[in-house]
């Protein structure tokens, strides 16, 4: 299971892998490297309110309290606030993100994908609430529509092709009119 954390104004990438003994865990701050841990599952207890586990060779007991993308984690005498998203929430705040274009110079791609269907060509005046193009992220179809009246520059990628996070797939003239 692949989510992405942000703790203490950092932001981590997470991957968690269940094996019949255990869970791998992969954690990468941003800009950084990964780094792999293993919890076994003879070391984890789950209680009616918290979780007891052995890491590393130190004691925890965690409490977590929290729903949607904010929890409040307890241990070692500390709370920390943590907020979580998974693929549907990440799909959805990069949706929100990078598919506003109000003042924006390009449309980026908020998580990778594969370009399906072009509606637009350079030199055309889109209004808003038009659509751009479909993406599809995550075994879902996105389509991605303008905020705001713009008008289409160049268009950098193709039907079929596939996209990484960030890209520039649209650019837009700095004045649509």
């Amino acid at each position: 299971m692949y989510f992405e954390a942000e703790l203490r104004e950092k932001n981590y990438h997470v991957d968690v892998t269940e094996t019949q003994l255990s869970w791998k865990i992969a954690i990468q701050e941003k800009d950084k490297d990964w780094t792999y841990y293993e919890i076994l599952k003879k070391d984890y207890k789950p209680s009616e309110s918290y979780y007891s586990l052995l890491f590393q060779g130190a004691s925890y007991l965690i409490d977590v309290i929290g729903k949607d993308t904010e929890y409040t984690v307890f241990t070692r005498n500390s709370f920390r606030k943590v907020t979580i998203f998974n693929d549907e929430m990440l799909l959805h705040e990069s949706l929100k993100r990078d598919g506003h274009m109000g003042k924006q110079k390009d449309l980026r791609a908020g998580m990778p994908g594969k370009v399906i269907q072009i509606f637009v060509k350079p030199g055309d005046i889109v209004k808003p609430n038009s659509p751009l193009l479909i993406m599809e992220a995550m075994k879902m179809e996105n389509e991605m529509r303008c905020q705001s009246e713009v008008k289409i520059k160049q268009i950098l990628v193709n039907q079929g092709a596939p996209v990484e996070t960030g890209q520039v797939l649209i650019l837009f003239e700095e004045d649509p009119v």
